[in-house]
């Protein structure tokens, strides 16, 4: 077995932060967001939470959506 070094591919999506707890439906099913914790919207509107913590380790914002 070979073991390779990869990255994502650069695709861009949206994303706020929730100010307060909420529940939002996955592509898995329910998952809880907490406050501060990254909401992601994909290229098909699919959405998932993000820990604010893993978001700031593997998102870069690149610009304000007006």
């Amino acid at each position: 077995m070979k073991l390779y070094k990869v990255v994502k591919k650069y695709i861009p999506v949206e994303a706020y932060q929730t100010n307060r707890p909420i529940d939002i439906q996955t592509l898995e099913g329910v998952m809880h967001a907490n406050a501060g914790d990254w909401i992601i919207i994909g290229v098909e509107g699919e959405m998932w939470p993000v820990k604010k913590e893993i978001f700031e380790k593997t998102y870069r914002i690149i610009s304000e959506k007006r």
